[in-house]
């Protein structure tokens, strides 16, 4: 296999403050209203987990998660541009999604632009479904968009089949 045909493998850990600086470039890289280093910072001074997507050593990626009581709330999945549609999105929402079980979370909910059919595609594939709108939720270049919610039931790994009803 030759240098440049080489995908590098991915590593996942807590998002610290200290990383701010290299989520940011990426959040500016993907989105047109991006958060700010503020939001970030207060997420994960208020304990959210956090998670970044490691490709070489450096930042291509990153997830954050609100916790209370049991519910979860996926606040942030991103992937760098530069490296989209290679998985990484999908390891980073597992990892989320396992944050949030481990912390004792039975339902996940998250927010979604209708316009951005790849996360939608991804979050239906991985057991989210549409349970609402928030209307003129996101901003945009020409006003507001519609924000679709989603949530995902967690139930435990054992279960193989489903129970009676």
């Amino acid at each position: 296999m030759n240098a440049q045909a080489r995908e590098p493998r991915p590593a996942m850990r807590p998002m610290f403050e200290d990383d701010l600086d290299a989520v940011m470039e990426v959040e500016l890289r993907a989105y047109p209203f991006p958060w700010t280093p503020g939001i970030f910072q207060d997420c994960l001074r208020a304990g959210y987990p956090g998670r970044v997507l490691l490709l070489d050593g450096r930042i291509a990626g990153y997830g954050m998660v609100s916790l209370a009581a049991d519910e979860a709330h996926v606040l942030n999945v991103c992937v760098d541009p530069k490296v989209q549609s290679r998985g990484h999105g999908r390891q980073l929402l597992r990892e989320l999604v396992r944050a949030a079980r481990q912390r004792g979370a039975v339902r996940v909910f998250l927010e979604v632009r209708p316009s951005n059919t790849p996360a939608i595609a991804l979050y239906h594939s991985e057991g989210f479904n549409e349970i609402g709108r928030r209307p003129r939720y996101y901003p945009t270049e020409h006003g507001r968009e519609d924000a679709l919610v989603m949530a995902m039931e967690l139930v435990d790994d054992d279960i193989t089949t489903m129970p009676p009803l």
